[in-house]
């Protein structure tokens, strides 16, 4: 190979390596510019795969390896790092059943039916350990603030949260703020969560803590840097975020890829950003991330008065799949979106079997997921208000379903407990109970073949937009289409029917991260 050869300037020591190492050692040498430099680059590549490879060890040795669901169960893969759904006769073949006398698995019709029941714990949970942050992002969906709130938890609170979703059976922990890096436990934090066998990764905005965090990279599973937007083009990350941050984000991510290979970006999409998909995933591609993260922008925190000027147009909704897909097949980056974007990608007309395969859900809040403010308290998911739950019975213009005794959307829902309490909390029938109502949904989600996987949509964006988190989703470009055919039908002006033949799917390429 070309890159065995040695440079021109190349130590007279360099022929005599193995292949492999010149080729390693050439490679290095053309990213810096000394031979001790490429020394010392390899040398910390290596140290970097010896951690990686020990903290799979550990995790395949002390980590969660399944939980069983009334579906069946659920699989965590090490490497590479998935949940995976199996079946009863799957997990059988696993060695995984109920104990005797267990009613978990008494239901026939519940087998392989991942959605039908609310899951037995949350997969993830994400959790704002602090809500202080100097940057004072316009659209920051928890506002925070350099002070921070006045209650906020401290490391032996987290940790006694980290005990309830262990013995609970969750997954993940996604720790975010505020700013977390500069939490002066959060490291300790981190290696607790391992400890019970929990997966700790870490959201941070790369515009401080990076020091304290530098030194305890190693302790989580990923890291994502938090990045809106690209330098110059108009300065759109100012644009997004209301200042130009870029340059101490994209410090940020070097000097973190440096340390660990799981490093990514997050990406929440505005109508200012939107045009730049392609180039953050060249840019993801060009600083070796791993893993690119698609947030729809939610009006929430700050970002409910900036929501208006920030979120996406219908056309870029509809836009949306496209544009992911050609920048991942351009780029070969693993992209990742959240859930909320469901309703964008359903606009297309994929088979539902296919995203079923693919564990692809709308709003799971409550169910998959769950979220807790610096506080402590308990929330569907880390977007949604802490009285979100609570109907405006105040308000009697809301297009909102009828109270009745059968009408259980009616009913209006207690508030969450803190996240300590989430054992006793989550089979209650009144737990997060906007969110787990998707199923008495209104038309068009009543009868649209997503309904199951898409859930409604945005519960956040439907109370923002419609006054009530249990009404469809209203930038769903389903739900656009039938309000635009519906007025036209009332108005008597001509359009296309609401019972008109859809048009011919769009095959859409399948693409193998």
């Amino acid at each position: 190979m070309t890159a065995a050869k040695p440079a021109s300037d190349a130590p007279g020591w360099f022929p005599m390596l193995p292949k492999s190492a010149r080729i390693s050692l050439q490679r290095a040498r053309d990213r810096v510019s000394s031979w001790r430099e490429a020394l010392d680059y390899v040398a910390q590549a290596r140290a970097r795969t010896r951690t990686r490879l020990r903290n799979i060890a550990w995790e395949l040795r002390h980590g969660r390896r399944a939980r069983l669901e009334q579906f069946g169960a659920i699989i965590q893969l090490v490497y590479p790092r998935a949940l995976v759904f199996v079946d009863r006769a799957r997990a059988r073949t696993l060695d995984l059943a109920p104990p005797p006398g267990s009613r978990l698995w008494a239901d026939a019709g519940a087998d392989g039916a991942v959605g039908a029941h609310t899951l037995t714990a949350p997969l993830e949970a994400h959790l704002q350990i602090t809500n202080r942050c100097d940057a004072g992002c316009r659209g920051c969906y928890t506002a925070a603030t350099p002070r921070g709130d006045r209650d906020e938890w401290g490391l032996a609170d987290w940790k006694r949260a980290v005990d309830a979703l262990a013995d609970m059976g969750v997954f993940h922990l996604a720790l975010g703020g505020g700013e977390s890096a500069q939490l002066p436990w959060l490291g300790q934090l981190a290696r607790y969560a391992r400890h019970r066998g929990l997966v700790p990764n870490l959201t941070t905005s790369g515009l401080a803590g990076l020091a304290q965090l530098l030194p305890i990279a190693d302790e989580f599973g990923q890291i994502n840097v938090s990045l809106d937007g690209l330098s110059g083009d108009g300065g759109t990350y100012a644009a997004v975020r209301g200042f130009d941050g870029f340059a101490r984000a994209d410090a940020a991510v070097r000097a973190l890829r440096k340390r660990k290979a799981e490093i990514g970006i997050n990406v929440v999409v505005t109508r200012h950003n939107f045009h730049q998909i392609d180039a953050l995933f060249a840019y993801a591609r060009k600083r070796r991330l791993n893993e690119i993260e698609l947030l729809r922008f939610k009006p929430a925190g700050r970002g409910v008065r900036a929501y208006a000027a920030l979120a996406c147009t219908d056309e870029q909704h509809r836009q949306f799949l496209p544009r992911l897909l050609a920048a991942c097949k351009r780029h070969r980056i693993r992209a990742r979106v959240d859930c909320s974007y469901t309703p964008m990608l359903a606009h297309h007309s994929p088979d539902p079997a296919l995203l079923s395969s693919l564990a692809v859900y709308g709003c799971t809040g409550g169910d998959f997921l769950v979220g807790a403010k610096a506080s402590g308290q308990l929330l569907a998911c880390s977007f949604a208000a802490p009285d979100l739950d609570r109907p405006d019975l105040d308000r009697p213009d809301l297009d909102r379903p009828d109270p009745g005794p059968n009408n259980t959307a009616a009913a209006p829902a207690a508030p969450a407990p803190n996240v300590h309490d989430i054992g006793a909390y989550w089979h209650t029938p009144e737990a997060f109970a906007d969110f787990r109502s998707w199923r008495d949904a209104e038309e068009p989600c009543a009868s649209c073949r997503y309904h199951t996987l898409c859930r409604g949509g945005c519960k956040v964006v439907s109370a923002h937009v419609r006054g009530h988190a249990r009404l469809p989703d209203p930038e769903c470009p389903r739900v656009v289409d039938w309000q635009r055919q519906r007025a036209d039908r009332d108005s008597g002006e001509s359009g296309p029917r609401a019972d008109a033949p859809t048009p011919p799917r769009r095959r859409l390429p399948i693409l193998d991260s």
